[in-house]
């Protein structure tokens, strides 16, 4: 944001100051239009230029005789020069700036102290000037960023301001949505301030998101001159003994989302229950493992899925093996495939084919040997490390899921919720990014719709069953009304 602004400044030619009107007029709109009660406001401003902004914003109020004020908690020798002038025109039209803590009662409390650049705890008096903003009954809203929120990883720089409501300059920080910064944040949302956001388009350390609008425009397209083996044909390495609900959860999904055939490779024990559940699936079930079996369904199929529910035994990481030295397909990785990759990680530089792999946050630290606490404080740099050092997408899956590949900008997945947080669903997700892949779609690509459809679905899911009745096949049904947004 920082490079954006001096661009705009330096390159564009827009004036710091005009940008800080900006900002301050876009945090009013969308205040009112949050419907926040502005009647008796109060600005809690740093020295530095988020401070400026909520100077700004408190004048803009006074001129409409709304007796907006300003408690002043920065340091006047630090001020930057806009803040300064800003704080002169307050003070110009008579708006009561106070040094202290205010005994007052207001109706919204907008934290203006600190922007994007802390990175240090906050301590001392500022630390007791953001509780005290907490501890206020009233509406709470951040300009840009709350206060003690790291707007890279999400962290709590010490303590931070609660908000209702962050209203964010040009683009909503990493941090605010990210966990536990979310938390913080509240609701968020975007103002333009004469930025253009084509300026970080080419910055592979910028994230980027979908919304439901999207959708139409990145499925694939279903022509009416079609037939099966048009959106292609799926094969599915899934289940051991007693694990067919795998099978057919990943299978139904792949399907779910489009894939033409999907074919299941199982043990003979899940044949009766999925010619039941799944009767659309081509099935081959073995008793023993052969490899000129494995190979003969390999050179069929036009993306391939292993893992979901497929064990850790020898059987399983023979099949592991071999499948990626001789797939020649989009592969996706999931649970049990991603625990006995981690055993042979020699694998991701030898294989020939596009592979994606989906681990959540206890997968990821086998594969990378970080431990969970340092993956969930620093994952997108861990995330980033991973995939500069291996060739592949890897989907991170957390409640915010983010989705990496070399030289592309990551995804980071803001759909879905808790009522997904059940058995089952990590097999769906895996089972979609398939079935996306099976119609032609590039790695990275089906695997970002795959999260932001998977997170949709369960959105739908929870709408109709409510946050704790959720099963993994309702994703599925979720999923179906998702697709049917697009005309097909």
């Amino acid at each position: 944001m920082k490079a954006a602004d001096t661009h705009t400044i330096q390159e564009i030619g827009v004036p710091s100051l005009v940008l800080m009107e900006r900002a301050a007029l876009g945090t009013v709109e969308m205040m009112r239009r949050c419907g926040t009660d502005l009647s008796r406001p109060l600005f809690v401003c740093g020295s530095g230029n988020n401070g400026g902004d909520g100077f700004a914003a408190a004048r803009l109020l006074k001129e409409e005789g709304i007796p907006a004020e300003v408690f002043f908690a920065g340091r006047e020798s630090s001020q930057s020069g806009e803040c300064r002038l800003q704080k002169e025109i307050a003070e110009k039209l008579g708006i009561v700036i106070r040094t202290d803590f205010p005994e007052q009662e207001y109706t919204v409390i907008v934290d203006a102290l600190f922007g994007v650049g802390l990175s240090r705890d906050i301590e001392g008096r500022y630390c007791d000037v953001v509780r005290w903003m907490n501890r206020q009954s009233c509406a709470k809203v951040a300009v840009d960023i709350p206060s003690g929120v790291c707007a890279r990883t999400g962290k709590i720089l010490g303590t931070a301001f609660c908000a209702d409501l962050t209203v964010a300059m040009a683009c909503v920080k990493l941090g605010c949505e990210l966990y536990p910064g979310k938390t913080c944040a509240g609701r968020t949302e975007a103002v333009p301030i004469g930025i253009d956001t084509e300026f970080f388009r080419d910055d592979a350390g910028v994230c980027f998101t979908y919304d439901r609008g999207d959708i139409p425009r990145l499925l694939p397209e279903r022509r009416p001159d079609s037939h099966k083996g048009s959106y292609g044909r799926a094969l599915m390495l899934t289940g051991s003994e007693g694990m067919a609900g795998a099978c057919f959860l990943s299978a139904k999904a792949a399907y779910a989302a489009g894939a033409g055939l999907v074919h299941i490779y199982t043990p003979e024990a899940n044949r009766t229950v999925l010619q039941g559940l799944l009767p659309e699936a081509v099935m081959t079930c073995y008793r023993k493992y052969k490899e000129e079996e494995l190979q003969g369904l390999l050179d069929r199929a036009d993306v391939v899925c292993i893992g979901c529910g497929l064990g850790t035994g020898e059987r399983s990481e023979q099949m592991l093996t071999y499948t990626l030295k001789h797939v020649k397909v989009p592969c996706i990785v999931d649970a049990d495939g991603l625990n006995l990759l981690s055993r042979h990680l020699e694998l991701l530089e030898q294989t020939e084919a596009p592979v994606i792999l989906t681990p959540h946050m206890k997968e990821m630290s086998r594969l990378t040997g970080y431990p969970v606490p340092e993956i969930s404080a620093d994952r997108l740099d861990i995330l980033s490390e991973f995939t500069e050092r291996y060739p592949v997408v890897c989907a991170l899956k957390d409640s915010r899921t983010l989705v990496k590949r070399a030289g592309r900008s990551v995804f980071l997945n803001l759909a879905g919720n808790a009522a997904m947080a059940k058995a089952g669903s990590g097999d769906v997700l895996a089972g979609i990014i398939t079935g996306l892949a099976a119609q032609g779609m590039e790695a990275f690509d089906s695997a970002a719709l795959g999260v932001f459809l998977h997170g949709c679905a369960g959105d739908e899911a929870r709408a109709a069953k409510g946050a704790y009745s959720v099963l993994a096949r309702d994703l599925i049904s979720g999923l179906e009304r998702c697709m049917n947004w697009k005309d097909v």
